[in-house]
């Protein structure tokens, strides 16, 4: 495995239509560390848990982060994240986030640190130990399913996957990328929002 972070954004063909793949991906490469970056297009409209996979199988280095196509990072992102893992140890780092176009839906977990016995919901825009992701991996979980309590998508269940995998999750109390919220969220099903056939919304803010 070689050093060094991978950010992995899966994509379908309306954000690079709609301006907003550009925006991620022009995020990614302002860094202010190195990092690869690892595309996956959703071609087959398969939604986002097996599009991320596809692009988690192609990655080779010792960390892997990742980013929805219609978010963004900060600059110092993954030189943060890096910097939490080394203080602490950690195999997965989560931060949190500003939103814009909405509102947090967990606001009570940030600032609280991780507590393996009462796990929570922390989004995918994550750092994690390459090896640790790829032996859990993304699956779409069937519709409305709960798992420890919470019902959540495939974020959630790579989360408990890690856990389980006996992965050390730490919070990073620091709000380093943004969630665009907008009338067109997929919420990584190909049948939702801009990821309807033919949509070309919303434009590139």
């Amino acid at each position: 495995m070689n050093p060094g972070v991978t950010v992995v954004v899966p994509f379908h063909e309306a954000r690079r239509r709609n301006g907003l793949l550009d925006r991620a991906v022009r995020s990614v490469g302002q860094q202010t560390v190195p990092v690869r970056l690892q595309l996956a297009e959703d071609i087959h409209r398969a939604g986002a848990a097996t599009t991320r996979q596809a692009g988690l199988e192609l990655v080779e280095t010792e960390w892997t982060a990742f980013l929805d196509s219609d978010d963004e990072l900060d600059p110092d992102h993954v030189e943060q994240l890096l910097a939490c893992a080394q203080t602490t140890g950690a195999d997965y780092v989560y931060p949190w986030f500003r939103v814009r176009g909405g509102s947090d839906p967990f606001p009570l977990f940030f600032g609280q640190p991780w507590d393996d016995d009462h796990p929570h919901q922390t989004t995918i825009t994550i750092l994690v130990r390459t090896g640790i992701a790829q032996t859990v991996g993304f699956h779409q979980p069937p519709a409305g399913s709960t798992v420890g309590g919470q019902r959540g998508g495939e974020d959630w269940h790579f989360t408990l996957g890690c856990l389980a995998a006996g992965a050390r999750i730490v919070h990073h109390p620091a709000r380093t990328w943004t969630w665009w919220h907008h009338g067109a969220n997929s919420s990584g099903l190909p049948g939702r929002g801009d990821a309807r056939p033919g949509n070309r919304r919303p434009r590139r803010r």
